[in-house]
């Protein structure tokens, strides 16, 4: 809902220089900014994430752990290397930012206290995706595009050397991630830029959990992979 609410705002910001371009016969502009070999630019946006579990023993009709999930942001540069008319290779290294707070479900009285149920995971990603993007042909002054490929993230908020563990209070997970992106979007060709609202989303394949030392840990004890979960809201300009 708050992603929505991000993106329509953008949309009425941008409303009267992106509805003139849905014009019959629209004055072309920037006609030869996608003929280039290589083009840069840059990306701000709205993320997020989420975790999927899955779990060695199911204990009930409630998940064992909930996530409860806020929207954090996105920056980073773009490299785009033309291919022909229809098809691009984008690399996209860029900061995402993000804290989710996990609530554990299964603790029993009198040890559900806020100390042992919530775990605050503060997640700050460099993240390094290799995109191919395949568009339609060009309608005046925008293009209608979809996009997707491999990424690996950097977490630097992982814990994943420390040698604390959910005892202590401290939730661990993984360095390195690997996922995989699709989306989509469009480009909308202004007076001088081209600008391109999209969304996309991020899936996790390996899993990030670093589990406690005690195997019957009550926090990770149970869980059999943890990988996450994520929708991006980007707004590129090139």
């Amino acid at each position: 809902m708050r992603n929505t609410f991000f993106l329509m705002l953008a949309v009425i910001l941008l409303g009267q220089p992106i509805s003139a371009q849905f014009k019959e016969n629209p004055v072309l502009n920037i006609e030869n900014k996608d003929k280039k070999f290589l083009n840069y630019g840059y990306f701000l946006g709205f993320n997020s994430y989420d975790f999927k579990f899955d779990y060695k023993t199911n204990l009930g009709e409630v998940d064992e752990v909930l996530v409860d999930k806020s929207t954090g942001f996105n920056v980073g540069l773009i490299g785009e290397m033309r291919i022909n008319e229809f098809l691009d290779i984008r690399i996209e290294p860029g900061l995402h930012y993000n804290a989710r707070n996990l609530v554990y479900t299964k603790f029993p009285s009198p040890e559900n206290t806020p100390v042992n149920i919530l775990r605050e995971v503060k997640s700050t990603y460099i993240n390094f995706p290799l995109l191919l993007k395949v568009s339609t042909k060009r309608f005046g002054n925008f293009k209608p595009f979809l996009i997707g490929g491999p990424s690996a993230s950097l977490n630097l908020g992982s814990n994943e050397t420390n040698v604390d563990d959910n005892s202590s209070g401290t939730f661990r997970m993984k360095k390195w991630n690997y996922n995989y992106e699709l989306g989509f979007g469009i480009d909308f060709y202004l007076e001088y830029f081209k600008f391109t609202p999209s969304i996309r989303g991020v899936f996790t394949l390996n899993n990030e959990l670093v589990p406690d030392v005690d195997p019957n840990s009550p926090w990770t004890g149970n869980i059999d992979a943890m990988r996450t979960r994520g929708l991006f809201i980007n707004f590129t300009f090139e």
